[in-house]
């Protein structure tokens, strides 16, 4: 009897063993060296969403350890050809969830110590989610969703800013949590998207101010850019501006035709449609290879779902993020645009 037990000890022993075998914990510094990578890096946090909000891993997706579909979840959202690096609190749920993905047939890399580990490495946070692309050249771009409009692109040591709000929800402390910005693009003049003290706190030396010549005439500074116009910011990088209105009777008075901005920011070969307010105007069918898409979902003052579709339709981005949306249901978006990485994130 007791060899008998013995045995099942051994057996569950091993088992645990085999499990754990089968992904790879890493300390701080070998998974900071991996998600640093230039490289596309598929990171997820596996705390609750609550845990998420309060600060996170920049770059990092939350798929809730708790959340009964998890393995299902992850497993629709991501396909085995690349490695997961995952990380919880402090190890523990990590490392299950680490050894049910790995099980699933994911190559796993887990954080050991877990967010408290990284935080007391002294190792950088966020509040936001941020989406990391790499351009043809093989240079990184980090897209800060802050939160509504709010934006920030960095690329190549540039920090550039779209319409920065501190208001709305947002728990943005721009003097803290942002570096004094390189560019700074106002779409228009509406209060949810030019608030002149996040410009001030954005603002250092070098900082250039682009907006709507309506913004310019409410707070007096800055350059104007029109639809048509495209300037040159640095090496490799390029905007271009674009129409951005309303076209269904009743709403022109929301965002009138020849107002407002859109940009399309070219970094590197990599371009970034900021579509600003808008609807789905027919200039929409003009733009050509556009990686990264931001248009809003913001009914009735911009788009409703079915124009957000008619409008990726018309030019296809590789990458759809739909932002400045509060209450409109977005849930369908992926399905109805098959061919297009539709990306939903928080940006209520």
């Amino acid at each position: 009897m007791r060899q008998f037990i013995f045995s099942i000890m051994a057996f569950s022993l091993l088992g645990l063993f085999s499990c754990k075998a089968n992904y790879t914990d890493l300390d701080v510094n070998g998974f900071s060296a991996k998600i640093d990578s230039p490289d596309p890096v598929r990171l997820i946090d596996v705390r609750t969403p609550e845990e998420f909000s309060e600060g996170h891993l920049r770059g990092a997706v939350n798929h809730d350890w708790y959340d009964s579909l998890f393995v299902d979840n992850v497993s629709s959202a991501y396909d085995k050809s690349a490695p997961l690096y995952i990380y919880c609190r402090s190890g523990r749920r990590a490392s299950e969830a680490a050894a049910a993905l790995s099980k699933a047939g994911f190559e796993v890399f887990n954080l050991a110590g877990g967010y408290l580990a990284w935080t007391e490495a002294g190792k950088p946070v966020t509040k936001y989610e941020v989406e990391r692309f790499q351009t043809p050249g093989g240079k990184v771009v980090e897209l800060t969703l802050i939160k509504h409009g709010t934006l920030e692109v960095c690329y190549d040591g540039l920090s550039i800013q779209f319409d920065p709000v501190g208001e709305y929800g947002k728990s943005t402390d721009y003097a803290t949590e942002f570096p004094k910005a390189d560019y700074i693009f106002v779409t228009h003049e509406h209060g949810d998207h030019l608030d002149e003290a996040a410009i001030t706190a954005l603002t250092g030396d070098k900082t250039v101010l682009f907006l709507n010549r309506t913004s310019q005439g409410k707070i007096g500074k800055g350059e104007v850019l029109s639809n048509g116009d495209s300037k040159e910011l640095a090496k490799g990088v390029k905007v271009e501006v674009v129409p951005a209105y309303n076209t269904t009777p009743g709403r022109e008075k929301f965002h009138p035709k020849g107002n407002g901005n859109g940009y399309v920011l070219t970094l590197d070969g990599l371009r970034v449609y900021v579509a600003g307010d808008t609807e789905d105007v027919p200039e929409m069918a003009d733009l050509k290879d556009i990686d990264v898409a931001l248009l809003p979902v913001n009914q009735p003052y911009t788009m409703t779902v079915d124009q957000c579709v008619s409008a990726a339709l018309a030019f296809k981005p590789k990458v759809l993020i739909p932002y400045h949306f509060g209450q409109t249901d977005i849930s369908s978006l992926p399905a109805r645009l098959p061919g297009i990485d539709v990306r939903l994130r928080d940006m209520r």
